[in-house]
């Protein structure tokens, strides 16, 4: 059987949806939505689709089961939530949207509905974190002790000013928000909730209302403590970074792809001052350094979070990244926001 999607909004993001769906045997993209009509029948045209002339028309399609959210992240909830009232389950981009007062709008009107949500955080599904989290989950690391989340990535002033909407606190947020959030996601996924952030944020080489750098020290229900930076002033741009340690280890991840892995059931002997008697590199797999294709990766673990999503729905349980992980993750963002406005460490949950 094959399902029927819509994709709401025609922006950038949408052709990662629109070829993630494209790889799926039982998914085809079945029509697409914008504000602007004449970027949805571009859309549509290059994709083969119908171009609806508005949400409300794409969501009386009975054709269509899942609905793809690409609008701009302040307007998530808003479509969402109208979405998820059609009866349409829901691929929403990340974060989920802005503040958390919009997320549990939308949380719980998917829930109501009896509609399945995911929130895109698709590194989850990328073959480094897929391994990392196997030996997580074995044991291979010993007990965590610190976590390092890393994105330094670089945007032209070009960037925030081609829409009104980029660089704002109400429909974008700022790098962590916008960039940042993937690894702050993977780095909870992995490290475990997050019980008080001290952060640093800053707009150093744009001219937006929100930050363009973010420094956070976070220390972990488990007593284990890490850091987030999150840039898009650091030219050229990097590649994202994720670094977990535990007492047995260290494995660090690169744009997807485990480039170090050092466990002490790995290694030969090792001297009191640290030195592994083994070169640096990945055991039984490729080299540090060596990555796979980033764009051909994104759209994979694209096209594995959308499958997840409808065995999901086929088996009645929830998807892998819920929209209540999602929440967790923004109300990490919004932890750091708030411990740079206030000059203070900042508890969550309280």
């Amino acid at each position: 059987m094959t399902r029927g999607f819509g994709i709401v909004g025609t922006g950038v993001i949408a052709a990662w949806h629109a070829d993630a769906i494209a790889l799926l045997r039982d998914a085809a993209l079945v029509a697409v939505t914008d504000v602007a009509p004449g970027a949805a029948a571009a859309f549509a045209a290059a994709r083969g689709c119908t171009a609806e002339p508005d949400l409300a028309a794409l969501l009386a399609r009975r054709d269509i089961e899942v609905v793809c959210v690409c609008v701009p992240s302040g307007l998530h909830a808003s479509i969402g939530v109208q979405a998820a009232k059609a009866g349409k389950h829901l691929v929403v981009e990340k974060p989920i949207d802005v503040s958390l007062d919009a997320a549990d709008r939308l949380i719980e009107a998917a829930g109501a509905a009896g509609v399945a949500l995911t929130v895109i955080s698709q590194h989850r599904f990328d073959p480094g974190l897929v391994e990392l989290k196997r030996l997580l989950g074995a044991g291979a690391l010993g007990r965590l002790v610190l976590g390092e989340a890393s994105t330094k990535w670089y945007r032209s002033q070009a960037y925030y000013d081609s829409a009104d909407w980029r660089g704002t606190y109400a429909m974008d947020g700022g790098s962590l928000m916008n960039q940042g959030v993937h690894y702050v996601d993977l780095l909870r996924w992995c490290m475990g909730p997050v019980a008080e952030v001290t952060a640093v944020c800053s707009t150093q080489a744009h001219q937006i209302e929100v930050e363009d750098t973010s420094l956070a020290i976070v220390r972990f229900g488990s007593g284990a403590v890490g850091t987030i930076l999150s840039s898009t002033a650091a030219f050229p741009g990097f590649p994202q970074r994720l670094e977990i340690t535990g007492t047995k280890g260290t494995v660090i991840v690169q744009d997807g792809q485990i480039v170090r892995r050092a466990l002490r059931t790995d290694q030969g002997s090792v001297s009191a001052a640290g030195d592994a008697a083994m070169p640096d590199g990945v055991p039984g797999g490729a080299p540090a350094g060596a990555t796979a294709d980033p764009a051909s990766l994104e759209v994979a673990s694209h096209a594995a979070q959308i499958a997840d999503l409808l065995a999901a729905v086929d088996s009645g349980r929830e998807p892998a990244v819920s929209g209540q992980s999602a929440r967790e993750t923004l109300e990490i963002v919004l932890t750091v926001y708030e411990s740079s406005r206030t000059g203070r460490p900042v508890t969550l949950g309280r």
